[in-house]
């Protein structure tokens, strides 16, 4: 039986989530169509996403992370970051250090001093170095989802939703579908990203996911140098992307907001 349904609102340097604690079940019901609705922008709460805080076993918790298309979606490091926030807050205090599960992997994340979180990453794969879609040059690596990366000399000029697009759906470089990330070079130490998101089917105004990739695939390839990367996102936040020379341990630091919290009423179901 549908029902009213309690939420916090959460952003991740841009990339905004509901979030809602499941552990007892009670919002097992929200399915494909129902979270749709829920992230539709105008018309619902609107989110590039939805967070399912779960039970575990062995973990702190468990996370599950739908697209704001309703469908289950792979890891999302602005998802877990926020998610982390959210578990530390139902939970003790002076626990900092928390451990949860997502797509049958453990995470691990930490409260940092200012309130931002750090989240230990899996370890990257299924590096692809230079390749030409659709005219374009990219390259790829997956650091829990799917990432394109494009280098280009002016972010603002580029047309990163109608390129987005078309890299995105390519299925012959890309099966089950990519994010497509842009990057610019901005120093040694700092680059700028702007994504197109799969599930979202835009511009997002982050991706954690994206930046790890975008971070670790301009160190690859020696357009920076450092190995604590700082990414400039779409929102203006910044997010801190440190790892080692193999790049085994990779970890995504940031902010994680609460927004707001809210109910959603039983009545918003007999649209």
């Amino acid at each position: 039986m549908k029902r009213n349904i309690l939420f916090t609102k959460m952003s991740g340097a841009g990339n905004d989530f509901i979030v809602i604690d499941n552990r007892d079940g009670a919002y097992s019901f929200l399915g494909e169509a129902e979270i749709r609705q829920l992230c539709t922008r105008r018309i619902g709460i609107g989110a590039d996403g939805l967070l399912m805080l779960e039970g575990s076993e062995n973990h702190d918790f468990a996370m599950r992370y739908y697209n704001a298309d309703g469908r289950l979606g792979s890891m999302c490091g602005n998802g877990g970051r926020c998610i982390a926030q959210f578990g530390w807050k139902l939970g003790d205090a002076a626990k900092k250090e928390l451990k949860f599960e997502a797509n049958g992997n453990t995470y691990f994340a930490s409260v940092l001093a200012d309130g931002e979180i750090k989240l230990n990453m899996l370890v990257p794969k299924d590096f692809r170095d230079a390749f030409s879609v659709d005219g374009h040059e990219c390259v790829f690596v997956d650091t829990g989802s799917p990432h394109a990366i494009l280098y280009v000399e002016n972010l603002d000029e580029t047309h990163v939703v109608e390129i987005g697009q078309k890299i995105r759906h390519n299925q012959e470089h890309f099966p089950g579908g990519t994010n497509v990330n842009f990057v610019q070079i901005l120093s040694s130490e700092k680059i700028r990203v702007r994504t197109f998101e799969r599930g979202v089917e835009d511009e997002t105004l982050a991706c954690g996911t994206g930046a790890v990739a975008s971070a670790l695939m301009s160190y690859r390839l020696g357009k920076v140098s450092a190995k604590s990367v700082c990414v400039a996102v779409q929102s203006g936040d910044l997010l801190t992307i440190a790892f080692d020379e193999e790049m085994q341990h990779v970890t995504l630091s940031g902010p994680a907001l609460e927004v707001f919290q809210g109910e959603v009423s039983e009545s918003f179901w007999h649209k």
